[in-house]
């Protein structure tokens, strides 16, 4: 029987023993057909004009029936199908592109709003097509002989509509990069040595930067290709499409510096042909942000700023000051202090340039700043508080720039309440306006590039969001979209809490409450861990939890680089101390589960403390050892996550080895009390199962509570290889926390119904 008939048969069974929710007569609940069901919608793209917007929409039930098995693989598609639409922004007006959900990506609208290019997928490819607005009329582009698209490519059109950017390969690219990915995977005898310059999954990532960037010349329906062949990072026209610019990949070796580490250096040339320039021989360790026209381009590099451009030059200097030579440092200590403090205040890092690249948004310790590019004259922006420590401050963010210079917009966030929203720089009169400000959730700003219509995203507290429209005020925006009608009476409310860690740092959780909760009421309570929550995003897990008794606590941390594991412990428990102070969590009924990183911080927190009845880690490593070079499919990351980023223990393994061994949860196995449920997916390429098994098998030996859930088909987190799993995954979790949240809950109903 095959591993996924087996979950069909297990699916009944567990539907059958689980008792049914106590909710059940308080109205509509979030169920696991709502968990498939929920639709998310997302922008492909605006026109200029603003009036057509086309939008995606789908629901995790669209994404089902992916091979995990194929991660890596450069030639495969997951399947993502969607429904296509196209919105007229003035009158509400909906037109679906096709009858049925497709499979689509690179929505690009043509200058006059007249066509929408797009990939479109035929079988296991893409095609490149134009779908004609006034006809309806679907037009694919014809490639030259021995060519297919490339499925990762931009589209872009000229300024004048003339034009379309994107990339081809050669026909036998799919061929050769899917017999290099069976190689290895299914050959025989795979062979690995350090003679080699790149690590074998690195190798196989790098063919999927081999394209052939192109011009689709509208007027003559004919495909001019610009280069050869060639290892391309991002690439672009300039608004008028006379000239490409171009990143080349220049990697020699694989770097364990950077996950996914390439270096690239950038060139351009002219369409029609002629010289190739080499703007920048090497792009390591640089961050380009790029004019709105695509002719000028701001970096920084050692602490200092410089603008370029596609007629080459040197760049000039915009801000900085190098550091001293050896040596050259004053003398006297208050002075070499000062000259630091200085040469901090001069690093600054380039947010945005506007449509001509004449003003800069950067950014440094004290603010934003506004430079004018010619003249490298400043002003204040935006101050940022002056306690570099200070957590309590929004947070700003650039999200548009009206390609008249006049009018930037920022996003807004408090950091101490639900307060979000939208304010506009005026350069002209140097002040800025509130334009929106409220607990709701804002994402995903377009700006037309005629400056009139914004285009974004508003999610209510736990709700998923709908697209909305509105003036260049932001006055009076207009709904585009209800994606999930009757959500509504399924989802509980939120509350943002407050609580010190054992530190008496001062951190946020959001808090969702069952749906129905009666204040007063103590309930079993499940802490869902990670690194940091504030928002009360919609999350269907959470809300099948909800509906089915529970209340749902994301707590924050406060993650020390080389003591993450204390992070969990002083501020998980804390923030159950929080709500147990507040008369929400029945202290005796608490739950705490993780994904990935979270699941590692579950199995963590569980070998310090007790006050846990029942635990999940769902695709989370119990041994920071045999971790540390596994997963070879993602190069050199799970080398990276503890050296460099996430894990924060700050060494390499033999720089560092007691590290290591006081995270690796299964060293302290036997600490661990709590009845534990490790979920696994067998082809899981980041956390592969055999680091999560070991803490089955040390906690089985010790004669401990656990349970051992593996999906053979199954990746990393929730299963999505079909309906069965998604359904099996749910009900088992809810299945464990009623196992040991809820039976001292039933056991009182029994003797209050029975009398005994």
């Amino acid at each position: 029987m095959s591993p996924s008939a087996r979950v069909l048969r297990l699916v009944p069974l567990l539907l059958i023993i689980l008792p049914p929710g106590r909710l059940a007569a308080q109205g509509p609940r979030f169920t696991l057909d709502d968990v498939l069901d929920v639709r998310s919608v997302t922008v492909g793209d605006l026109s200029d004009d603003g009036r057509w917007v086309v939008i995606t929409t789908a629901s995790l039930r669209h994404r089902l029936g992916g091979d995990q098995g194929r991660f890596g693989d450069p030639t495969y598609i997951a399947p993502a199908v969607a429904q296509i639409t196209v919105v007229d922004t003035r009158t509400g007006e909906t037109r679906k592109l096709f009858a049925d959900k497709r499979q689509a990506r690179g929505f690009a609208w043509s200058p006059d709003g007249a066509q929408l290019a797009f990939l479109l997928r035929e079988g296991d490819a893409f095609r490149l097509v134009v779908w004609e607005r006034e006809r309806g009329r679907l037009r694919p582009v014809s490639l030259p002989s021995g060519r297919i698209v490339a499925d990762n490519t931009p589209l872009q059109w000229s300024a004048d509509g003339s034009k379309l950017l994107f990339s081809l390969r050669p026909a036998e690219w799919q061929r050769t990069a899917r017999e290099r990915f069976l190689k290895e995977v299914a050959a025989p005898i795979v062979v690995q040595s350090s003679d080699d310059p790149f690590l074998s999954w690195e190798e196989i990532r790098s063919l999927s930067a081999r394209q052939i960037p192109a011009v689709y010349q509208v007027p003559s329906w004919r495909v001019q290709e610009i280069l050869p062949e060639t290892a391309l990072g991002g690439f672009a026209l300039t608004a008028d499409g006379n000239s490409l610019r171009y990143e080349e990949d220049i990697t020699s070796k694989t770097d364990y510096t950077q996950i996914f580490g390439r270096e690239r250096k950038l060139l351009t040339r002219p369409v029609a042909g002629g010289e190739t320039k080499t703007l920048l021989p090497t792009l390591k360790e640089t961050r380009l942000v790029w004019s709105g026209d695509g002719r000028r381009f701001a970096y920084a590099r050692e602490g200092k700023v410089f603008l370029g451009g596609l007629d080459g030059g040197e760049p000039k200097q915009l801000a900085g000051e190098a550091a001293p030579k050896p040596g050259e440092e004053p003398a006297d200590s208050a002075a070499r202090a000062a000259a630091r403090e200085r040469r901090e205040k001069e690093r600054f890092t380039p947010v945005r340039l506007s449509q001509t690249g004449d003003r800069l948004v950067a950014t440094n310790q004290e603010g934003f700043w506004l430079f004018d590019t010619g003249t490298r004259e400043r002003s204040l922006l935006l101050a940022a508080p002056q306690d570099t420590s200070d957590r309590t401050s929004p947070r700003y963010e650039v999200v548009a720039w009206s390609k008249d210079g006049n009018a930037i917009y920022l996003g807004y966030a408090s950091r101490t309440a639900w307060e979000r929203g939208v304010v506009r720089y005026d350069l002209e009169t140097r002040e800025r306006l509130d334009l929106v400000k409220d607990g709701r959730q804002y994402a995903g700003f377009r700006l037309s590039a005629d400056g009139t219509t914004m285009v974004f995203s508003i999610a209510e507290g736990n709700h998923p969001a709908d697209v909305y429209v509105a003036d260049g005020d932001l006055k009076s925006p207009r709904r585009l979209t209800d994606a999930n009608p009757g959500l509504g009476p399924k989802l509980g409310r939120t509350e943002l809490i407050k609580y010190l860690d054992a530190d008496g740092n001062e951190l946020y959780g959001v808090l969702y409450y069952p749906l129905g909760y009666q204040a007063g009421a103590k309930v079993p309570t499940v802490f869902i861990v990670y690194e940091d929550f504030f928002d009360d995003r919609f999350n269907a897990a959470v809300s099948f939890l909800t509906s089915n008794g529970y209340a749902v606590m994301q707590p924050s941390v406060d993650l020390e680089r080389g003591f993450p594991g204390e992070a969990w412990l002083k501020g998980v428990t804390a923030a159950a101390t929080k709500l147990v102070e507040l008369g929400i969590a029945d202290p005796k009924r608490l739950g705490v589960h993780g994904t990935s990183y979270g699941g590692y911080a579950t199995n963590l927190l569980i070998t310090q403390t007790d006050r846990f009845a029942a635990a999940i880690n769902i695709s989370g490593k119990t041994d920071m050892i045999s971790f540390y070079t596994d997963s070879p499919r993602l190069g050199t990351r799970n080398i990276h996550a503890p050296e460099r980023s996430q894990d924060r223990l700050g060494a390499t393994l033999w720089e560092q080895p007691q590290k290591y061994i006081a995270h690796t949860a299964v060293v302290f196995a036997d600490r661990i009390k709590t009845p534990l449920l490790l979920l696994t997916g067998r082809q899981d390429p980041n956390v592969p199962e055999r680091t999560t098994s070991e803490m089955f098998y040390a906690l089985r030996r010790l004669g401990r509570r656990v349970e051992w859930v593996s999906y053979t088909n199954g990746g990393h987190g929730m299963p999505t290889t079909n309906e069965a799993e998604v359904r099996d995954f749910h009900q088992r979790i809810l299945a464990w926390y009623d196992k040991y949240l809820k039976a001292r809950e039933k056991a009182a109903d029994r003797i209050t119904q029975t009398g005994r």
